[in-house]
């Protein structure tokens, strides 16, 4: 198994390094930028580290990113912990119509996170106090040119 693992501070800024370093650990990999799998891994890190460090921020605790794949499976697994688990993940529905749901300014990143993995979930922390949100992205192999 070959993994990318990155602490990284609970702050808006800290998930943008988490997001763009996962996007350079998927180019490294052989998922160039602009891949459906490089944009789809680089999407889902992004809502997920945003999440941590918006609702899963403790002060002075960091959060942190893995990212695992196999040889010869073709799947990427995506991890962010946080330090809180009595706040877990909840999915909104789809707000089609229109409602107050639709005006709302955020509650939509999980939604895009189950449209995009192939499965997703939440698990406690291990070794550690909180949470692990995690998905997994079919990664077929890239063909070249």
């Amino acid at each position: 198994m070959t993994t990318f693992a990155l602490r990284f501070t609970a702050t808006p800024r800290g998930a943008r390094l988490a997001r763009r370093l996962a996007s350079q650990q998927m180019d490294a990999w052989g998922w160039p930028y602009g891949t459906p799998v490089h944009d789809t891994v680089e999407l889902i890190v992004a809502e997920l580290a945003a999440n941590a460090v918006t609702h899963g921020r403790v002060p002075g605790r960091d959060a942190e990113l893995r990212l695992s794949r196999r040889d010869g499976e073709d799947r990427v697994r995506i991890e962010v912990h946080d330090t809180r688990s009595e706040r877990l993940p909840v999915v909104r529905e789809a707000c089609a119509g229109g409602g107050p749901a639709a005006e709302a300014d955020g509650g939509r990143g999980l939604v895009l996170v189950a449209a995009l993995a192939k499965e997703w979930g939440v698990a406690p922390r291990p070794g550690a106090p909180g949470k692990s949100v995690w998905a997994v992205v079919a990664a077929p192999a890239v063909e070249g040119p």
